[in-house]
């Protein structure tokens, strides 16, 4: 893929992720809806026209060229980025370390991190030296960090800090009415054939991805911009426990 392309590209994922459409977009740049269809589709953006679609969801063109840099290294390394098993092990066992890591992969700077946190400067460092030691980034001149790993991450299904995730979405994530901003919870049960079922994982690593597509630019967004979500996707063979306590009863 081209520069300009990978750019229209990225730049199509930001007016996603900040639920931006063509119709609104076209009333701020004083155009029509399908001719801001056309600029997309045959990519035909003046270097003004570019700053002012940037400019009205809160970017600049360093920032799209930036983003879309990093698409492009995301494609040509391994995507999703993956970790050692002892870089997850470490993670894991302490929980200091693998919420600064968490932080600072969304972008949040240290200082950032460290209010979030409630981190002394002292304490900050020190947590930065382990992440470094572990090769998980690098700091530079400046204070300046530099991840050695990028969003998504595709952590082992049996390894520790995927165990550790679960442990807490089971205790902790399904503990709510799911009634509030920003909240929602869908559970269907259905009998499927095979085909439908693998219809339906394809669709949700579908969904995975679609919400990667979103974390990734906003990453470069002030942390006020941005909220902390989680989605866990799911899917099993499974029974509500009313009907096997029926079929033991009917059984008998």
């Amino acid at each position: 893929m081209n520069e300009t392309k990978r750019m229209v590209q990225t730049l199509k994922r930001c007016l996603r992720a900040r639920g931006t459409t063509y119709r609104s977009l076209g009333r701020t740049l004083g155009l029509s809806e399908s001719s801001v269809k056309r600029l997309f589709s045959e990519e035909t953006f003046s270097l003004a026209r570019l700053e002012r679609v940037c400019r009205a969801i809160d970017m600049t063109v360093a920032d799209l060229a930036r983003l879309s840099a990093e698409e492009g290294e995301r494609t040509v390394t391994s995507h999703p980025s993956s970790l050692t098993l002892e870089q997850e092990r470490i993670l894991a066992g302490k929980s200091s370390l693998l919420a600064c890591f968490y932080l600072l992969l969304n972008g949040r700077s240290i200082s950032d991190m460290s209010s979030r946190l409630g981190l002394s400067a002292r304490a900050a460092r020190n947590i930065l030296s382990e992440l470094a030691a572990a090769g998980l980034l690098s700091l530079e001149k400046g204070n300046k960090v530099v991840m050695h790993a990028r969003l998504p991450i595709a952590w082992r299904p049996d390894g520790p800090v995927r165990k550790l995730y679960e442990r807490q979405v089971r205790a902790e994530f399904l503990q709510s009415e799911f009634v509030a901003k920003n909240e929602a919870l869908a559970f269907h049960s259905a009998e499927l054939s095979q085909a439908s079922i693998r219809i339906l994982l394809r669709k949700m690593d579908k969904l995975a991805a679609d919400f990667a597509d979103l974390a990734a630019p906003d990453v470069a967004l002030p942390s006020k911009d941005k909220v902390s979500i989680a989605m866990p996707l799911a899917a099993r063979p499974w029974v509500f426990s009313m009907f096997s306590a029926y079929r033991t009863r009917s059984a008998a």
